[in-house]
């Protein structure tokens, strides 16, 4: 039976591409964006809701699919404080969740970052380890939760800082071998892919995706 599937972070580097994907995947029958502005253009299949992610009422409302896919985050630099960064990163995906769990959809996907970790010193590590283990303890019977490093694509907008990052993990690739292989740049496109490929394998408990994990998904999709 087709199913609905709900998209948060639709705008995004791998929100993009998993939209895309979705629509042309005889799986879904409608792919609803939960968005904050109306930035994209209309296409069969698609449907978008502009919601405040601060307003429960409304955002319960939108949450009605069968699988939630949540590729919303940031940066610090971008949200201008930790605080903000926090709101984006961690409380509108669990407030999200929260309600997703009451709507009694059965599963969620969730983009988290390779070394995130509840107990890290390093903030950013440690909110994308909080909201892991927010989400998990939600009970979700299929959680699907990816670890990507380094993203690769199309940017928007052009950052130095971010592309010097870049550069250099591209240059030493090949020498991340071992348990060093998770840090490895992952195209953001695979990372689309293998939450696809994840949602139709969805097998039921709490699944932790990293380099290796999703190119090996990313692979049943091409």
């Amino acid at each position: 039976m087709p199913q609905t599937a709900v998209v948060i972070g639709a705008t995004g580097l791998t929100g993009t591409t998993l939209v895309t994907l979705l629509l042309h995947d005889p799986q879904f029958s409608k792919v609803r964006l939960l968005l904050r502005n109306p930035s994209l253009k209309q296409r069969p299949g698609l449907e978008m809701v502009l919601v405040d992610f601060n307003d429960e009422e409304s955002l319960s409302d939108a949450l009605q699919g069968d699988v939630i896919f949540c590729c919303i985050g940031t940066t610090i630099r971008q949200a201008g404080s930790k605080e903000r960064f926090r709101e984006v990163d961690f409380e509108i995906p669990v407030r999200c969740a929260t309600l997703a769990r009451r709507n009694n959809i059965q599963q969620f996907q969730l983009i988290s970052s390779n070394g995130a970790d509840a107990h890290s010193r390093n903030f950013y590590l440690r909110t994308k380890g909080e909201v892991e283990h927010a989400v998990e303890k939600l009970g979700f019977p299929s959680l699907h939760i990816f670890r990507p490093s380094i993203l690769l694509g199309v940017r928007k907008v052009f950052r130095l800082k971010e592309w010097l990052i870049i550069a250099l993990a591209m240059v030493f690739y090949f020498l991340w071998q071992g348990r060093w292989r998770k840090y490895r740049p992952v195209k953001a496109a695979n990372v689309a892919r293998a939450m696809l490929s994840a949602s139709k394998k969805a097998p039921d408990g709490t699944h932790i995706y990293e380099y290796d994990a999703i190119k090996e998904l990313a692979s049943r999709e091409r």
